[in-house]
């Protein structure tokens, strides 16, 4: 696989979206990042799956893991430089998607429509 697809899987995968879009606003403990993208998805993310994204997206260079010395420990979550600007690409492309559902919507429904049984043929 070219090494841009594979970032761009990264980055658009279903909980890489989720959480390039809560960094954006601030920094985050990995509890309180599960939680928050818990609330935006109809299913919460588990917690095997939030550390593999995280692993992925600190790999690619996108999310900064910052591992404080104290007792217990503590572990924040923040975008790098380059982290940010894919997290703003991203939440402009979910915005342009809430936006235009709608029209996704209708579309769907004239397509479902013109494939139904009895449907005449165009």
């Amino acid at each position: 696989m070219c090494p841009y697809r594979l970032v761009l899987e990264h980055v658009t995968s279903r909980w890489g979206v989720l959480v390039l879009i809560e960094l954006l606003e601030r920094s985050y403990r990995f509890a309180e990042l599960r939680r928050a993208v818990g609330r935006v998805s109809e299913k919460g993310v588990s917690e095997k799956m939030l550390a593999q994204t995280l692993q992925t997206l600190e790999r690619d260079g996108l999310v900064h893991r910052d591992a404080k010395p104290v007792i217990p420990p503590r572990v924040d979550y923040s975008l790098t430089g380059l982290g940010r600007e894919a997290a703003e690409q991203v939440r402009a492309l979910a915005e342009w998607t809430r936006q235009r559902m709608a029209d996704v919507e209708q579309a769907r429904q004239a397509y479902d429509e013109a494939r139904a049984p009895g449907a005449r043929a165009s």
